[in-house]
């Protein structure tokens, strides 16, 4: 790792900002550079992106690139993109070639899992791995098996764990089965309707590689996220300190003058060249898009004037900036969040709150967004659980903060 500062000046926060808006094109639109390219290819860009079994996926694709429901959907059943296990066993969605490494960086994870049943719940290694090669046997590569057909057909081989197992959030052993086989790249997942912004799969046999080191990641993060810190990679990869540092140690690296922010040395002379554009650049992203959760360091897309804002329907004296998180999908202008936005199911209509005035480039992003999910998805769920009876307390905090009725 190069140890050499670029300069001896420290770097603006308005640049920092825009340049990570810039690698998450994020700063033209989607009528910008970038408009109408794949889903596959914006992912591998800009980085993968967390899937919950909301619309962030969606959303992040059509700020991006302008991609419709049907085209980003069209990606998925053509296995362009893919929903896999991957980074801290967590979900997210790949471009194919990423398949391979995001399983091999979400391996660890149903081991765990599985070792924590064996503890607690009884359960052997070995009954997994024979409920593991019957469930294959039984998958069709090409139609959807749900889980309780899966259950049905595979028989005595799956074991219900009871009421120790339920308040470990296990019913039984087969969940732990198909996270395994899903982690071996044996079997895949699939939306039932085609849809990424619901919760119920099927399915189907699989014969994917996983390969990929912990170097390899870090290499990918830090094209995708960087500048960032050792603390941001270890957040999104899940590293030990030392793998950490195994990993970054043999890549070629520069740190930003006064801060921890390591940088590639392939883009140094490009961020040296880069200005924070004079002109705004707004869009509506998930509250879980790449642009905060490659970092999941929220004070860093604060202006300070907003840091002590208290959010809509959260806790009475807790700033905006002590947040891991922000509580609403959020309006971005040049990597600064700018404001706070929900869908209203009811009155078909984005809530907003925002910190700057809605100039006409800030409407016409509103506007445009709000047509996408009202035509296109009906909802902007921000997870699989999320409702609009869940979120009409907050919707409500919204328009009182905005003085809206």
């Amino acid at each position: 790792m190069a140890s050499g500062l670029m300069t001896d000046s420290a770097i603006p926060t308005a640049k920092l900002r825009a340049w990570w808006a810039h690698r998450q094109w994020l700063d033209g639109g989607p009528e910008g550079p970038h408009g109408g390219a794949s889903a596959a290819a914006v992912l591998a860009a800009t980085g993968w992106a967390r899937s919950v079994g909301g619309a962030a996926p969606y959303l992040g694709l059509f700020a991006r690139a302008g991609l419709h429901r049907a085209e980003v959907d069209a990606a998925v059943a053509a296995l362009e993109v893919h929903e896999l296990p991957s980074a801290r066993g967590c979900t997210y969605l790949l471009p194919a070639s990423d398949f391979a490494l995001g399983l091999a960086a979400g391996a660890g994870a149903p081991e765990s899992e599985i070792a924590s049943a064996g503890r607690h719940l009884g359960v052997t290694r070995d009954e997994i791995e024979k409920l593991c090669l019957a469930v294959t046997q039984l998958l069709s590569a090409e139609t959807p098996s749900e889980p309780t057909a899966i259950r049905e057909a595979a028989g005595g081989a799956v074991r219900a764990l009871g009421d120790a197992g339920r308040k470990r959030g296990v019913s039984s052993t087969l969940p732990l089965a198909l996270g395994l086989l899903q982690a071996r790249g044996q079997v895949r997942r699939v939306p039932v309707n085609g849809r990424l912004d619901q919760q119920r799969y099927g399915y189907v046999r699989w014969d994917q590689p996983v390969k990929g080191s912990a170097a390899e990641l870090a290499e990918r993060y830090l094209a995708w996220a960087a500048p960032a810190s050792v603390r941001h990679l270890r957040w999104f990869t899940g590293f030990t300190a030392a793998t950490a540092k195994a990993a970054l140690a043999p890549l070629d690296l520069v740190t930003l003058p006064g801060t921890e922010l390591l940088l590639p040395a392939a883009l140094v002379d490009e961020f040296e060249a880069f200005a924070a554009p004079a002109d705004p650049s707004y869009a509506l992203v998930a509250g879980i898009d790449g642009i905060h959760l490659l970092h999941r360091d929220l004070p860093r897309l604060l202006d300070p004037v907003d840091t002590g804002r208290t959010l809509p329907g959260g806790r009475a004296g807790r700033g905006f900036g002590s947040e891991s998180d922000p509580r609403t999908h959020v309006v971005v202008d040049r990597g600064r969040i700018v404001g706070l936005w929900e869908y209203d199911t009811e009155r078909r209509e984005i809530v907003h709150h925002l910190y700057v005035p809605a100039d006409a480039a800030l409407q016409e992003a509103v506007a445009r967004t709000e047509e996408f999910v009202r035509e296109e998805l009906g909802d902007a769920r921000g997870f699989g659980l999320d409702s609009p009876k869940s979120r009409a307390p907050k919707i409500a905090a919204i328009r009182a903060a905005a003085g809206t009725p």
